[in-house]
């Protein structure tokens, strides 16, 4: 059974949002983040004033549910390790437990950037002719720059992978200054641009390209949350820098809170996050 095209939104060149005639008189609506996330499509029979929820086939439902609790709970952890770490920076001894926190918190934001991923390149996709969503064959990589939520979860990876550099460098001992800008601090400011882009990316796509407020939406909650911690990490990584004429950091403490709060935000959207599946 074909379709007509009715309606497509997007955001640039994305599209976040289509909506198609069925040939029964009906119509489908597909979503970006619901289908990725929740695994859902809507139907609206001819003569319908409202829509119903159609869900995706037994296989992406369960392979939906399984990434998000994957995405969700290493988030969480990590949110919550990366703020243990900035406390112990904060209030703690000046020893190397914290950079150890801090690592192993990288290693957790690695893992949830990845399983994002994977729910984007795994994501059921839509059927067209039969109005409704179905699982492809699974996959662990793909190059689909076209898909915003494949873009805004391949910058959010990406940016983890850096910062586990940044994060790894930040073991090393007997660095100078110039070696600390260079091999620390770079990496952390490269880390927190690829993050603002992600989150940018991924209000774009809830919002179908017109930012706003959605108070009713979850998905956007989690966005705006996430995004809030990369802006406070930005924040963090600009007062990190080192002055090569002094050796001093620009702001110890507003460094140390930036990391802690832009990591609570994290925590909180990993949690809120759970409630986000199928």
């Amino acid at each position: 059974m074909s379709r007509t095209e009715e309606h497509v939104e997007g955001a640039g060149p994305f599209t976040t949002r289509l909506t198609w005639r069925l040939l029964d008189g009906g119509t489908a609506v597909w979503e970006s983040r619901p289908a990725r996330k929740r695994g859902l499509l809507t139907v609206r029979a001819a003569g319908e004033q409202e829509g119903r929820s159609r869900r995706a086939d037994r296989v992406s439902v369960g392979r939906l549910r399984r990434l998000n609790a994957l995405a969700a709970g290493a988030f969480t952890v990590g949110g919550a390790l990366f703020a243990l770490g900035a406390g112990i920076a904060q209030f703690g001894p000046a020893d190397a437990t914290g950079a150890w926190v801090y690592f192993a918190g990288g290693l957790f934001f690695t893992t949830g950037g990845y399983a994002s991923l994977l729910q984007a390149i795994n994501a059921p996709r839509r059927d067209s002719r039969a109005g409704a969503l179905s699982a492809q064959r699974w996959t662990w990589w793909s190059y689909e720059p076209q898909r915003i939520d494949w873009l805004s979860t391949f910058l959010l990876f990406v940016g983890t992978l850096v910062f586990g550099i940044n994060l790894l460098n930040s073991l090393l001992q007997g660095l100078s200054v110039h070696q600390v800008n260079r091999l620390i601090w770079a990496p952390d400011m490269v880390g927190c641009i690829l993050f603002l882009i992600s989150g940018h990316l991924a209000l774009a796509e809830v919002c179908h390209g017109r930012l706003g407020v959605r108070p009713r939406d979850l998905g956007w909650w989690i966005v705006a949350i996430n995004q809030l911690g990369s802006v406070l990490f930005l924040v963090s990584a600009l007062a990190a820098f080192t002055h090569p004429s002094t050796g001093s950091v620009v702001n110890i403490v507003v460094a140390n809170w930036g990391t802690l709060t832009g990591a609570a935000c994290f925590f909180v959207g990993g949690v809120v996050q759970f409630f986000e599946r199928p």
